[in-house]
């Protein structure tokens, strides 16, 4: 069987951080089994994160988010790797999807209909998200606000589906044993991709 194309999007702004940590994990995990794969952090891409005139006009990808794009294209399964900032994904990830999944590229409405066409169709998700709030408590007090926009009202609009959820939390009172049972489950999250 061969294996899968995986891209890996860190969401977080600084690549050393436990993100990163997962990230690398799920990557090392994922090419065990033979995966291959590619690595966009957010951090080091040289991008403007607000789309200033909505969909009026067109605003020139830069060359970062020009390679995500083709990045996007290629992969089969993509994962996305943040922390939960104010009960949603950091305000960089957020700007990069305002950029990157664009008309044209991620959807396209359809001329005198409600209805749009997915053209990310055939790609597969997975998002590793840490909180400081217990997982719970963002499940049923908060209502996980975060990860339907993520999950619905982003990749699912834009035809990417399955999309699968992994809650990392609470980090911030985590021992460095709960963190390190973490690492490995994003790395056996990766050999299973």
């Amino acid at each position: 069987m061969m294996g899968k194309r995986i891209l890996v999007i860190l969401g977080h702004p600084a690549t050393e951080s436990f993100c990163g940590a997962l990230a690398t994990s799920y990557i090392e995990g994922a090419k065990t089994k033979g995966h291959e794969t590619r690595f966009i952090s957010l951090g080091k891409l040289s991008f403007d994160p607000v789309l200033h005139n909505g969909y009026l006009t067109e605003q020139k990808l830069e060359p970062d988010l020009a390679e995500s794009q083709a990045a996007i294209t290629w992969a089969q399964h993509i994962v996305f790797v943040y922390p939960v900032w104010w009960g949603a994904m950091p305000a960089l990830l957020k700007g990069f999807i305002d950029r990157v999944f664009l008309p044209g590229f991620a959807f396209r409405y359809r001329e005198g209909s409600r209805f749009w066409d997915r053209l990310l169709q055939g790609k597969s998700a997975h998002l590793l998200v840490t909180m400081d709030a217990p997982s719970w408590y963002y499940r049923w007090v908060y209502r996980m606000p975060g990860h339907h926009q993520m999950k619905r009202t982003i990749l699912e609009f834009s035809g990417i589906k399955p999309v699968a959820v992994s809650s990392f939390g609470s980090i911030k009172n985590s021992s460095m044993e709960q963190r390190k049972k973490r690492l490995e489950q994003a790395g056996i999250y990766g050999q299973n991709a």
